[in-house]
């Protein structure tokens, strides 16, 4: 199953928007892309090469992001028991799945869970 072009677009906007925040590196624990600062996951992309559907993994510890979160088509908590703190998985390929702009947000939103203090403060500075 190939992505659909849009789901790619967006899931492309969103690296490049997680990869862009202060300290973040892209790894590949697991055969699949996350984005991590201070050598913690804050947001997990999956894979691109047509194995797995499209989507991204990001802890929303914000009750109104978290429920809003849940909302988008075919979401749901996290496996392996990440869903109890907080990790919502968002599929991208789904009708009706979520703007590059909000999935942005809460990619932010799950960075400053992680982050420490002075990187939030550098990203707050921009």
């Amino acid at each position: 199953m190939t992505a659909t072009r849009s789901a790619l677009k967006k899931w492309e906007q969103v690296r490049e928007f997680a990869l862009g925040l202060p300290g973040a590196a892209e790894e590949f624990p697991w055969g699949e892309s996350v984005a991590k600062v201070n050598k913690k996951v804050f947001v997990f992309l999956g894979v691109d090469d047509g194995s797995y559907p499209l989507g991204i993994t990001v802890k929303l510890k914000d009750d109104a992001a978290h429920a809003h979160a849940m909302t988008s088509p075919g979401a749901e908590p996290a496996g392996y028991g990440l869903g109890k703190a907080g990790w919502v998985r968002i599929p991208l390929e789904e009708k009706g799945a979520p703007a590059a702009e909000l999935l942005c947000d809460w990619v932010e939103e799950s960075f400053r869970t992680i982050a420490p203090k002075k990187l939030i403060a550098e990203l707050d500075a921009r």
